[in-house]
This record gives structure tokens, C-alpha cells and sequence, in this order.
């Protein structure tokens, strides 16, 4: 069989029964509403679960979940997650392991606005990777769609008030939210170098084998920091971040970029924070400003130069 044989039996089955698969801005979208959320719930289990056990425990029910359902392609595809297994563990270290643990753990020590500043720059780190190990370079409406959302969202995250930028303290959780752009960064332009398998047998092996690096430090956590508590707001947040920002944010970005490559997916960083403003006028009952309406518009401009596909 060959490899455009095997690409195409791996996507088939997405492809031919569900609409929605072939929707690489809707499912960017999905990713991005479900990742806004998984930011906000981790800082609220901050101080409540421990970063490595919120990690561990996120991708090991997820991997649960979605190994029922990925179990026959697992088999099917096995011979070609072997034969670059080496490939598929960085993959799963960089994007499941390591980075939802740096996160989390930055989560204890920075606020929410530093975070979501820092992660506006993950479009460029993303074109940085893509020069580095796929010699892509981003083209000038890429280029112009990611300066264009990245200054929507510091419109959105300074209420439209560049002064603001002089009262943001950086700190060692920024440090070390900026090491986890870059390593997620890296994952995103792995992605587009993985085998040929269905999108169900990616997932689970990357999950199951994420989950499975953190068990070392898993066990030095539970050696030197408080178990978490088995309260109902633990057990919902562990609910919610297995499933959505897990399940179905990684299924829906790891078809998105499949099928419109890292660099045009990468604006969709930048939907992620204004998701989050979204999220906080719903729940925390904060109210619609000129600057939140100016900032949704650039961003989501940017992001469509930035996303659509150019023509000769």
C-alpha cells in the first residue's frame, strides 16, 4: 500500500460520515471555546489540585474515553505508530505531557491576563517551528492576519488602554507559561509529520502515552504536596478538562491543522482569549465595552487572512 493509499484509508473514515470533519474553522473554533474554558478552570483548581496530578489524571480519563472507539483503529494502524514510534513519544510529551503540566503550574504563580498576553504570541513561535523543521515560511497576508488578531486581543486584554501594559507584572509562572508555547508549538508542526493513521488511533496513543510520562513525577507530587480533595468542584473540573479541552479540543485541532497545516491554524490562538473575555461577561457578569466589540473585529479579521487559503 502506499503512503497516499494509507493517508487517505486513515481520513476516509472522518471524512465520508461527518460534515463537520472537513470544517477545519469550525473545528478551530470548537478547539479554541474549549481551551478558553480549560484556562479558566485551571486557575480556579489552582491551590486545590496539584498541577501534575490535574494533568495526569486529565489525560489518563481521557485516554479512557476515547480507547473504546479508538480501540480498532489502534490495531489496524499499530504498524505504523511502531515503525515511527520515536516520532509519536516526542509528539505525545511535548503536546499532552509537558505542556498541560507547565501550564497548570504556571497557573499557581501568574494571573490570568499575563497568561493570555503571552499566549497572543504563539502564532509566531508556531512560524518559527514551521521554518525550522518544515522550511515554511509564513506569506505576507499570514503575517499581516497574525500582527492584525495579536492586536486585537491587547485591545481586548488592556479595556482598549495601552497604559495598562505598565501595571502587568511578569513572574516565574510566565516564565514558565512561555517554555509551554513554545514546547505546544513544537507539537503543532509535529503533528503535520506523524503517520498516516485515523485521527482516533493519534489521539489515543498520544494520550495514553502522555499520561504515562507523568507518572514518575506524578508519584514525586504525592510524595511532597497534599492529595487533592475528592469534592464535588475537583471532581467537576477534572470532569470538564478530560473531556473538553482534552477529547474534543485535540480532535478537533489535530484535524484542523491536518487539513490546513500549522501556520493557518496557529491565528486560532488568538480566538482563545476572546473566548475567555466572552466567558468572564456570561459567568462573572461583567459588561460588553466599546473595546471588547473593536477587539472581537480585528481579531476575528486577522484570523481570516490569516487562515484562508491563498491562491496563485
Amino acid at each position: 500500500m502506499t503512503a497516499s493509499e494509507q493517508t487517505s484509508r486513515a481520513t476516509a473514515p472522518v471524512a465520508s460520515h461527518f460534515w463537520l470533519a472537513n470544517q477545519p474553522y469550525i473545528l478551530l473554533s470548537i478547539t479554541a471555546l474549549c481551551w478558553a474554558g480549560n484556562a479558566i478552570v485551571g486557575r480556579l483548581a489552582a491551590g486545590h489540585i496539584p498541577p501534575v496530578t490535574l494533568s495526569f489524571l486529565r489525560w489518563s480519563f481521557a485516554f479512557l474515553l476515547i480507547l473504546p472507539f479508538a480501540w480498532k483503529h489502534l490495531v489496524r494502524d499499530w504498524p505504523m505508530i511502531r515503525a515511527r514510534l520515536p516520532l509519536m513519544i516526542v509528539i505525545s510529551i511535548t503536546g499532552i505531557g509537558a505542556f498541560n503540566t507547565l501550564q497548570y503550574w504556571s497557573l499557581e504563580y501568574t494571573q490570568a491576563l499575563n497568561t493570555l498576553l503571552l499566549q497572543s504570541a504563539a502564532p509566531l513561535i508556531v512560524a518559527v517551528w514551521s521554518l525550522i523543521l518544515l522550511r515554511v515560511r509564513l506569506t505576507l497576508p499570514q503575517a499581516f492576519g497574525v500582527l492584525l488578531s495579536l492586536a486585537g486581543v491587547l485591545v481586548i486584554l488592556l479595556h482598549g488602554d495601552v497604559t495598562t501594559l505598565s501595571a502587568i507584572n511578569f513572574n516565574k509562572g510566565d516564565l514558565i507559561f512561555t517554555v509551554a508555547l513554545i514546547i505546544f508549538a513544537l507539537y503543532s508542526v509535529l503533528t503535520l509529520k506523524r503517520p498516516p493513521i485515523h485521527g482516533l488511533s493519534f489521539a489515543a496513543f498520544t494520550f495514553g502515552a502522555g499520561a504515562a510520562v507523568l507518572i514518575p513525577l506524578e508519584i514525586w507530587e504525592l510524595c511532597t504536596r497534599p492529595l487533592m480533595a475528592l469534592d464535588g468542584p475537583n471532581l467537576l473540573s477534572l470532569f470538564y478538562v478530560a473531556v473538553f479541552p482534552s477529547v474534543v479540543a485535540y480532535l478537533c485541532f489535530n484535524r484542523g491543522v491536518q487539513l490546513i497545516g500549522a501556520n493557518r491554524a496557529a491565528p486560532f490562538f488568538h480566538v482563545v482569549p476572546v473566548f475567555g473575555s466572552v466567558m468572564a461577561i456570561v459567568f462573572l457578569g461583567e459588561h460588553p465595552q466599546l473595546f471588547h466589540i473593536v477587539g472581537f473585529a480585528l481579531v476575528l479579521t486577522g484570523v481570516f487572512v490569516a487562515a484562508r487559503k491563498q491562491f496563485a
